[in-house]
């Protein structure tokens, strides 16, 4: 489980990472990373965390799958969440085969999205 301060919670949020930030697909999801907005330079204020929130539609399957879906995806990004620059907004987006895949097929796409965003990866 994410730990409170690294969820993301308001829609307005999610609308932030998923319009103005950046995006890198992958087969069994796609995810959206805004970099941190404010100035770490500014008087008095501390950077946010990062945070994350996931996105997983009735596309991917029933009830029963979806909720896999996501508790394997909050389990993944739990590990991650360090590698993200301060207050980061990712949005995380399970694809239709998600339902289908393992947790290792999950760990693999979210660190080639994750490694693209972070500019460690070719197009």
């Amino acid at each position: 489980m994410l730990p409170t301060e690294n969820r993301l919670r308001r829609r307005e949020d999610f609308a932030t990472a998923v319009r103005r930030g950046r995006r890198a697909g992958r087969q069994h999801l796609v995810v959206h990373l805004r970099s941190g907005a404010t100035d770490p330079h500014a008087p008095g204020e501390s950077a946010p965390p990062a945070r994350a929130g996931f996105v997983v539609s009735k596309a991917v399957g029933g009830a029963v799958a979806r909720n896999k879906v996501k508790r394997r995806l909050r389990h993944l990004m739990r590990e991650r969440i360090d590698q993200l620059p301060p207050g980061s907004l990712v949005v995380v987006r399970a694809l239709p085969p998600a339902g289908d895949a393992d947790h290792a097929q999950l760990a693999r796409d979210l660190d080639a999205a994750l490694q693209r965003l972070l500019g460690g990866g070719a197009r």
